[in-house]
C-alpha cells in the first residue's frame, strides 16, 4: 500500500512539472535538470520501496521462524506436564495401597489387643473360680462333711470359650491325624502371617480357625480377614464374598463396619460404582463418629459424590 502510494505521488510530480512546463514557457536546460532530479527522485523512491519489501519479507520469515519455535516449545511443556500428572497419579496409587496395607496391619495389632484382653478376663475368671473352689474344699475338710468336689474335665477352668476342654480336637478336626492345634494359636499365626504379608499362608490359618472355632468371639475376626487378605491380592470378587460372610454370619460383630466400608471399596474397583456408592453411604448413615465413617466420606468426595444423599 505504502509502495502504490509512492508511485501515485511520484507521477502527480511528474506530471505537474510536465503541466507547468506546458503552461509557461521556462528554459530548456532548467526543465532538463528538473526532469533528470524527479528522475532521481523516482529511482530513490523505488529503490526504498524494493528495500522495504525485502525488509517485510525477511521480518515474516523471522516472525515465522519464532511461531514454530514456540509451538515446540508449546509441545515439550505439554509433553512434560502429562508425564508428571501421570507420576502423580502413580504416586497417588501406591500411596493408597500402603495406605490399605497399613490400615490392615492397624486392625491385626487391635485385634491383638482385644484378643489379650479376652484372655486376660478369662484367666481372672479362672482365678475367681478357683479361689471359690478352694474355699469350698476348705469349708467342706474343716466340717469334716462330704468328698472333695471333683476339678477334672467339666470343673471350674477345665476349659474356655475358644478352646474344647482337655485339650481334645473339637467337633469334625480328622481323625487319625493328631489334634488340631489350639485357636490361640491359630488366630495369632494368622495375624501374624497377614500383617507380615504372608497372604496365602494367613489364609489356610483363618480358614482352619473358622473350620475348628467358627462359634468362638473371634471367628468373625477370621472371617474378615479373609477378606482383606483377597482384598490386598486384588482378587476383589473373592472379597466382596469375604465381606459378606461377616456381615450375614456374624451380624453383632464389631468388624462390621469396616466390612461394609471394605466391601464398598472393592465394588468400585470392580466397576460397579453405584453399588460401591450405596456401601459407602451406608457407613456413613450407620457408623458416624467411626475411622470409617471418615475414610468412606473422603472415598466418596474422592469420586465426586455427595455424602449428604446417604440421608436420603
Amino acid at each position: 500500500m505504502r509502495a502504490r502510494n509512492i508511485a501515485i505521488f511520484s507521477a502527480a510530480v511528474v506530471a505537474g512539472v510536465i503541466v507547468g512546463g506546458a503552461l509557461g514557457p521556462r528554459p530548456a536546460q532548467a526543465v532538463a535538470r528538473e526532469i533528470i532530479e524527479l528522475q532521481r527522485d523516482v529511482t530513490s523512491l523505488l529503490q526504498g520501496q524494493k528495500d522495504l519489501s525485502t525488509q517485510m519479507t525477511q521480518d515474516h520469515t523471522v516472525m515465522k521462524t519464532l511461531v514454530e519455535q514456540s509451538g515446540d516449545t508449546v509441545g515439550k511443556l505439554n509433553g512434560t506436564m502429562s508425564a508428571l500428572q501421570k507420576s502423580v497419579q502413580d504416586v497417588q496409587a501406591n500411596s493408597g495401597a500402603r495406605l490399605d496395607t497399613m490400615s490392615t496391619q492397624v486392625q491385626g495389632l487391635s485385634d491383638n489387643l482385644e484378643e489379650i484382653k479376652s484372655r486376660l478376663g478369662k484367666l481372672n475368671q479362672q482365678l475367681v473360680d478357683l479361689q471359690n473352689t478352694v474355699q469350698s474344699l476348705d469349708a467342706k475338710i474343716s466340717s469334716g462333711g462330704g468328698s472333695a468336689p471333683s476339678t477334672g474335665a467339666g470343673g471350674p477352668g477345665s476349659g474356655t470359650a475358644s478352646q474344647p476342654a482337655g485339650g481334645q480336637p473339637p467337633a469334625g478336626a480328622p481323625s487319625g491325624t493328631g489334634p488340631a492345634p489350639s485357636a490361640d494359636t491359630l488366630y495369632s499365626n494368622g495375624l501374624r502371617d497377614i500383617t507380615s504379608g504372608k497372604y496365602d499362608l494367613a489364609r489356610q490359618e483363618f480358614q482352619d480357625y473358622l473350620k475348628y472355632y467358627g462359634e468362638t468371639d473371634l471367628a468373625s475376626n477370621a472371617q474378615f480377614y479373609l477378606g482383606e487378605i483377597a482384598y490386598s491380592q486384588k482378587n476383589y470378587d473373592q472379597a466382596v464374598t469375604e465381606y459378606d460372610h461377616v456381615l450375614t454370619n456374624y451380624p453383632k460383630s464389631f468388624k462390621l463396619a469396616p466390612a461394609h466400608l471394605k466391601k464398598g471399596m472393592a465394588l468400585i474397583e470392580l466397576g460397579q460404582k453405584t453399588a460401591g456408592v450405596r456401601e459407602l453411604r451406608d457407613v456413613v448413615k450407620r457408623f458416624p463418629g467411626t475411622e470409617e465413617e471418615r475414610r468412606a466420606r473422603a472415598k466418596l468426595k474422592e469420586l465426586g459424590v455427595a455424602v449428604s444423599a446417604a440421608n436420603r
